[in-house]
């Protein structure tokens, strides 16, 4: 027997019905006669909405691996720079390198 295509859902409408679900002034099987869905299917999106929600209120700061170090990277550029100024004002290196003077 072939089946239908199965239903997707918006993350607007997993959000309405889970936090219905949280409130808890209907049972499972009512909200899932109103939603015409599984009492199973709301449960898990109640068990992710609560999972979750701990991450709305972290700081929206990069964690300790996103951040860059600036400061290290400036004193690079700098170091950098100073190396291919005193390169270029060597004669005797811009004919090794093919830059030279002619």
């Amino acid at each position: 027997m072939k089946r239908g295509k199965r239903r997707q859902h918006t993350a607007a409408f997993k959000a309405e019905v889970a936090l219905a679900a949280c409130r808890g002034d209907r049972t499972l099987s009512e909200l899932a006669q109103q939603f015409k869905l599984h009492p199973n299917l709301i449960r898990a999106w109640k068990e992710s909405l609560l999972a979750g929600a701990s991450s709305l209120f972290e700081r929206s700061g990069k964690t300790e691996e996103e951040r860059v170090d600036t400061d290290a990277l400036y004193k690079k550029i700098g170091q950098l720079e100073v190396e291919r100024d005193f390169l270029a004002s060597r004669p005797a290196l811009q004919a090794l390198l093919g830059r030279g003077g002619k």
